[in-house]
This record gives structure tokens, C-alpha cells and sequence, in this order.
């Protein structure tokens, strides 16, 4: 095998075979590659690590990893990259560049048979990558040193081992293909075969082009002479199913039914069998396919690993197994973030250009950390707008309401948005404390026992709360806000399980119920008879920022996916690469020029007020709603299409603001900064959240619930024993085994059996109908 694709697994880069051109050429063009393509080539050089990985010169160690591995596979990857020389000036440098860069493709197609020339692109930066047939009785070095004096050019001395991967750029970079870069010949699939019982390499073909009186598997042909003579035969397996590599098929189910992990010595038998049986049935039930597909466990014993899929065919034919469905439903989860931009692994990329305000307050912090803090800085700027409405597309009035929430692993620096936010806020913290004294000094002369109060001053109003409040303080705070220029309060915890103290109840779905009701800036506040109680109601302007890990985010907002909380949340993340250390990050220095630069963006949002509105974000807007609406579609995501509303309002928001603060000049660095942003929050809620709202989404149904005789099948989970349901009877006064209930069930589509966990399982299909459990 000569094209290997590199993708990572729990941080740890595997390695899976792309065996035709139509899946090369959907690799190479798919996701941001284009964009990104570009973008490196006017300087971004972060963006590399984004582009999609290929290695053209080995084969997978034994666990299907790339590190280290020492097997050569038939051809060889070559990276040339030109360096112009030093003392030239900056426009001779570039001519001397695009001279020797101009003759290079000619050169390797005149000498292409001689070369044995598979494959030939222009890199993302100064150069090229060719991949030409090994010479089995020269080393990765030599016969990289070969190549290059048959050429005359220079080799990358950097790039000389054999697990150098190349970052692939687009279909349009690419100058030379031949096919036989795909083809597996007789000798090479022998070798292949016997790699194939040694290793993790799930996608390799098994399969012969069959002639008469030929042999029927692989390993005959390769074994018998007769075949010697005749048409070499070609692969006839696909490597997915559906368009899913069974790679990632399998890597999902052990996510599922083992916590991750692949069998070992001791389970890998029975674990081994059940796969069998799951993948079966797309694997057509043939020995040869699943062979191919499925990994083999036991290292050098191959025998038992086929005689293990032998006795997972044995067993009796029940059609898609229960397994599998839940496998391919959250693969299909998992690729609606692609709809998002970026990978599963990495974000959409932040534009290179961005709006002023933003370049300033991220300037400071290094570029992993820029997509936070660029989106973690809005809670603090909106909240700085009073008396202010914008108009959306559909004519409802919003106000700059947002709630970041940044999700992070522990120690990966998620404090680094604190600066930024503290030099926004700093004029409201000052502007505060004077109220605050004021206060202060009223409680002292009004104690609760004084029977006489002095009226408590009306243009008190402290926006930034701590998060340790009562109810009463913190209505008194929203009160205050909006009956003084219709204001906005903020608070900042540092762990989102903070926000529970806002008010007394320090319940999480109270801390839900102000989210849903500030985001729409309901009313909120409360009602006493008491004359000293605070009464008072206005809507809720409520800013935020808040933190917490991955788990936590699941935890706390868990019964908060799918009421439409998290949709109105503005979610960030920080994603290192994965070879960064931990060491805290360097950031830069925020001082009172840094202040002075921002004043000027702050000074007009203060300014601001009335009815503010902006053709080009309105348009903006309506395109992102259209492209959303295809995006979910092509996805087929109900979960991204239920996120993307209440995205792309969120994303409008912070154009408008960047529209007012930039003195009302709308830009196009606002512009792709907007459909960054969107496509960045959808991209972490599909991440964190996608998975979960998918399958309540499916689960949804509508409750027709009506008299008459109880339903049993009602009583019992999703997915029961035949004890359970045995004992469900017993408690229900039923006699008999009741098997003949099982039947009738199944036979009507309410429950499918599935063999391999030996449970029976409610369909979709009665779940929707009857409102089976959730």
C-alpha cells in the first residue's frame, strides 16, 4: 500500500490506506483545505498543522500507529524545498524562488518513467512533494539520494525518514496522479496480507478479481504459481461502508461498548466475536471482508483470529444488529461538526484579518488562544451598551446580550481571557464603586430595625456582581440597571457551578431559567407585600463569563440540551496541539498604552443609543441562515439546525457591536470575523453538546397518551433482559412466561432482539409513536 491517510486517535496518529482516487481527491479537497491553502500562503503558517496529513513510505505498526514504525512500504515520499539565498534582497529572493520553482514539474514529467513517478503537488509554502517507486535494494536515504541526482535537485535532508508525513494541499496543486499509487500488486498484497495479520490496519483489502479455474482468496494466489501468469488481481472491497471508513467504525464501537480500549490477552476472544457478529452484516457476510476489516488481536496468531470470525458467521442471521445502528448514529453525530468547519479534532481556522478592536485585545495572548479570548471579550463590550436595540432579519428587536462559557481541560490556561475582560470592564468597575459606598453608607443609616427608613436612592446601579448573591440583591441589581438607562449587570466566575450563587435557590435550573430569560431579555425580578422586602420587576439584562472542563459542561448542563439553554449560550474552547507542553503561556504586556488604545472603542459603545441597524449584517445574516439550513441538510443534523438559530443570531450581535464600536463602518474583516465566530460556536456545541441533542432530538416524540389498558412495554427501559421483563410482569400481577407477548411485540416493530448483548431493544419507529422512556 502506497497512500496512507494520518489521522488521530485519542492523541496518537494512526494510519488507515486510501485505496482509490475518488477517496485522494475527497481527502484532499474536503473541510477548509482550500482556505487554508490560501491563507498559508499569505503567511499563516499556524494554519499547516491544519491541512490534512499523508505518508507515502511506510506501513502501520503492529497497534496501527504511525511513530516509529520500520516497515517500508513500496514507494517513496520526497519533499524539495527551494531557500533563496540570504544576502539577496526580499524581490530577488522571490524571483529566485519562482524561477527554479517554475522548472520543476517539467523536469520530473520528462524523467517520469525512469523516476517511476506515482504522484506529484505543489507544496502549501516554497516547494514541492513527489512520491516515486522504491527501489527495494536501496535504503529510505539512498534512495532519496538517487532521486535526487536523477532529477538535480535537492532533497529535504529533514524529511529522510520513512514516517514523514506530508501536509497534503488541494486537487488543484496537484500536477501528476497515477493510479498505480492505489493498485496493490501480487507481491505487495502477499506482503500485505501478512502485515494485515500482524497489525491494526482495519481498511486493507482481502479480495481477488476472480477468473475461472482461479483461486478464491488471497492467500492461494499468492501461495500458487499458476496465478503467477496471470492478470494481477485487483482489489474489490470497499474501505467504508456508507461512506464511513470501517476504521472509524470500529474505533467508535470500542468507544461505545469498552471504554476505548481494543481487546488484549484475556478478553480479546470474546470481544473479538461480538465485533464479528456487529459488523457482519456489512461486511456481507463474508469470511474475505471481514478478514479485511476486521484487526487481528492475537499478533502472530492469525489462526485463531480467523477461526474466530468463522464462528461469528455461524451464529443465526437477524439482520442489523442494535450494536451497529447506535455505532453509525454517532458517527453521523460526529460528522455534522464537520459542517461546522475544522475537524473533529480542530476548530474552524480564525480569520487572519480581523476587526481592530479584536486584533487589540487578542494581540497579547498566543494564536491558541486567540478564538477564546476573541469571543470571551463580548459579554464585557455588550455590556457596556445602554438603551440600545438592534433590529434582526425576522424584525424582532435584540439587545447585546451574551453568555460565554469556555470549555477547557484543567491547567490549559483558560485565565488568559481574564486581562482582556478586566481593561474592558475597568470603567464600570470604577463607575461602581462610588455606588457601592453609597449603599454602603444608606444600610448604615437604615438598619433593619429602624422603623422610619430613608428612601433608598434611585440612581444607585452596580452592574458587575460578585457570585455570591440573594435573590433580593440580585434583583435589586436588575432593577437598578434598567431605571438607570436601561443597563446591563456582569458577572465573571471562574468555574461555572459559581453561577449557582446568584441567587439564593443556587439551583442549576434556576441558573437555566435566567439564561433562557436573559438571552430574550424577559422579565425577571419578584413581588413582596412587605414594605421592607425589594420588589420590583424589569428585564433581564444579564452578561456573563464563565469556565469549567469538559465534564463538568456535560454535567451541569445536562438537562439544559435540549430547552434551548445551551443554544443560547456563546460557547469557546482551548485546543492545543497535541506535542505542545503544558508550561503556562507567556502573555504580553497590558499597560495603560494598551488602555489608551482601547478607550476609543469603549468611549463608543457609551455612546451609543436608540435603534441601531446595518444592511450588510442583515444580509450577512440571511446568508448564514440559508447556508446553515444546507449545511444541515447535507449533515442530515437536526442538532445542528436546532444550534444554528440562536448561532447566528449571537453572531449578528457581535457584528452589530463590532459595527458601532468601529464608529458604524461595517468592514470585511467584521464580515468573516461574524461567519467565523458562528461557525465556531456551532463547531464547540456540536462538540461538547451534538451528541446528546441528536439523540433526545430522536427520542422527541409527542405525548398520545390514552385511556384504557396500560401499556407494559411502557414500564420497562429502552433496552431490557428477559428478566427485566419477566419481573415487570410479576409486579404487575401477570402469570405465565409472557414469551408469547415478546413475539407478538417484535413481530408488530415495537422491539428488536439484539443477539449481541442478548437485550431487547424498543424501535425508533414505537418509541416515536407511543413515547417510549427517555
Amino acid at each position: 500500500m502506497s497512500v496512507h491517510y494520518i489521522y488521530k486517535q485519542n492523541g496518537v496518529k494512526m494510519m488507515r490506506p486510501v485505496l482509490t482516487r475518488e477517496e485522494y481527491l475527497k481527502l484532499r479537497n474536503g473541510g477548509f483545505q482550500k482556505e487554508n491553502v490560501a491563507r498559508i500562503r499569505q503567511g499563516d503558517g499556524a494554519l499547516k498543522a491544519s491541512l490534512v496529513q499523508m505518508n507515502y513510505s511506510c506501513l502501520p505498526n503492529d497497534d496501527g500507529t504511525l511513530k516509529g514504525s520500520k516497515r517500508m512500504s513500496t514507494t517513496v515520499g520526497m519533499d524539495i524545498d527551494f531557500k533563496a539565498p540570504a544576502e539577496l534582497s526580499a524581490e530577488e529572493q522571490q524571483a529566485w524562488l519562482s524561477e527554479r520553482m517554475e522548472k520543476v514539474p517539467e523536469m520530473v514529467l520528462a524523467k517520469k518513467d525512469v523516476l517511476g513517478l506515482q504522484m506529484l503537488e505543489r507544496s502549501a509554502t516554497k516547494g514541492y512533494h513527489l512520491v516515486f517507486r522504491r527501489r527495494p535494494e536501496l535504503s529510505q536515504e539512498e534512495n532519496l539520494k538517487w532521486a535526487s541526482e536523477l532529477l538535480g535537485v535537492k532533497f529535504d535532508a529533514q524529511a529522510k525518514d520513512i514516517t514523514r508525513v506530508f501536509f497534503t494541499t488541494t486537487e488543484a496543486e496537484l500536477i501528476y496522479l497515477d493510479d498505480a499509487i492505489f493498485e496493490t500488486t501480487e507481491a505487495v498484497l502477499t506482503n500485505t496480507k501478512k502485515i494485515l495479520t500482524n497489525t491494526n490496519l482495519t481498511n486493507l483489502t482481502n479480495g481477488c478479481a476472480q477468473e475461472k479455474d482461479s483461486c478464491n482468496s488471497c492467500n492461494s494466489c499468492s501461495e500458487k504459481e499458476s496465478c503467477s501468469n496471470k492478470k494481477e488481481p485487483t482489489c474489490s472491497f470497499p474501505s467504508d461502508y456508507n461512506g464511513i471508513p470501517f476504521a472509524d467504525i470500529i474505533a467508535k464501537y470500542w468507544e461505545l461498548f469498552n471504554d476505548g480500549k481494543e481487546p488484549v490477552e484475556g478478553d480479546r476472544n470474546a470481544l473479538t466475536f461480538e465485533l464479528a457478529v456487529t459488523l457482519r452484516s456489512i461486511c456481507g457476510f463474508s469470511l474475505e471482508k471481514m478478514t479485511a476489516v476486521i484487526p487481528n488481536y492475537w499478533g502472530d496468531n492469525g489462526e485463531e483470529w480467523r477461526k474466530t470470525l468463522e464462528n461469528a458467521l455461524k451464529e443465526p442471521r437477524k439482520g442489523m444488529p442494535y450494536r451497529l445502528k447506535q455505532v453509525l448514529q454517532a458517527l453521523k453525530s460526529q460528522q455534522a461538526v464537520k459542517a461546522c468547519g475544522g475537524t473533529l479534532t480542530t476548530p474552524p481556522a480564525m480569520p487572519k484579518k480581523l476587526p481592530p478592536l479584536i486584533r487589540l485585545l487578542t494581540k497579547n495572548v498566543p494564536w491558541f488562544y486567540k478564538p477564546a479570548v476573541a469571543n470571551a471579550v463580548f459579554p464585557g463590550l455588550g455590556a457596556h451598551l445602554h438603551g440600545v436595540k438592534f433590529r434582526y432579519w425576522d424584525n424582532v428587536e435584540h439587545e447585546a446580550t451574551f453568555m460565554n462559557v469556555l470549555i477547557g481541560r484543567q491547567s490549559i490556561g483558560k485565565g488568559t481571557i481574564k486581562k482582556p475582560i478586566e481593561y474592558i470592564m475597568e470603567d464600570i468597575k470604577q463607575r461602581d464603586q462610588p455606588n457601592r459606598q453609597r449603599e454602603a453608607e444608606w444600610k448604615q443609616k437604615n438598619p433593619g430595625a429602624k422603623q422610619k427608613k430613608d428612601p433608598r436612592p434611585t440612581d444607585i446601579c452596580i452592574q458587575m456582581l460578585i457570585d455570591n448573591l440573594t435573590d433580593a440583591v440580585f434583583n435589586q441589581r436588575i432593577v437598578d440597571a434598567n431605571n438607570n438607562g436601561q443597563r446591563f449587570i456582569y458577572t465573571i466566575v471562574d468555574e461555572i457551578e459559581g453561577l449557582k450563587k446568584v441567587t439564593s435557590k443556587g439551583t442549576v435550573d434556576e441558573v437555566g431559567l435566567l439564561i433562557r430569560k436573559a438571552f430574550d431579555n424577559s422579565d425577571a425580578g419578584q413581588e413582596r407585600v412587605g414594605a421592607d422586602s425589594v420588589s420590583g420587576i424589569a428585564p433581564l439584562r444579564w452578561n456573563f463569563n464563565a469556565s469549567t472542563t469538559p465534564p463538568n459542561a456535560k454535567k451541569f448542563f445536562f438537562k439544559m440540551v435540549n430547552d434551548g439553554t445551551v443554544g443560547r449560550l456563546d460557547i469557546s474552547t482551548i485546543i492545543k496541539a497535541d506535542d505542545d507542553d503544558d508550561t503556562a503561556p507567556i502573555q504580553g504586556i497590558y499597560d495603560h498604552t494598551f488602555a489608551q488604545e482601547l478607550k476609543p472603542y469603549i468611549d463608543r459603545l457609551e455612546a451609543a443609543n436608540g435603534l441601531i441597524e446595518c444592511s450588510q449584517s442583515k444580509k450577512l445574516s440571511l446568508e448564514m441562515k440559508q447556508e446553515n439550513k444546507d449545511a444541515a441538510k447535507l449533515y442530515e443534523s437536526e442538532a445542528y439546525r436546532v444550534f444554528s438559530y440562536r448561532a447566528n443570531v449571537i453572531a449578528w450581535l457581535k457584528g452589530m457591536v463590532l459595527y458601532v464600536a468601529h464608529g458604524y463602518k461595517w468592514s470585511k474583516e467584521i464580515a468573516d470575523f461574524v461567519r467565523w465566530t458562528q461557525q465556531y460556536n456551532l463547531w464547540c456545541k456540536m462538540l461538547y453538546f451534538g451528541q446528546q441533542l441528536e439523540k433526545e432530538l430522536r427520542e422527541e416524540v409527542e405525548i398520545q397518551r390514552q385511556s384504557g389498558p396500560q401499556n407494559l412495554l411502557e414500564l420497562l427501559p429502552d433496552e431490557f433482559t428477559k428478566d427485566q421483563y419477566r419481573q415487570m410482569r410479576q409486579q404487575q400481577g401477570k402469570s405465565g412466561s409472557g414469551d408469547g407477548t415478546l413475539r407478538s411485540w417484535q413481530s408488530r416493530g415495537h422491539i428488536v432482539y439484539d443477539e449481541v448483548s442478548d437485550r431487547y431493544c424498543k424501535t425508533e419507529e414505537y418509541k416515536k409513536k407511543f413515547g417510549g422512556n427517555v
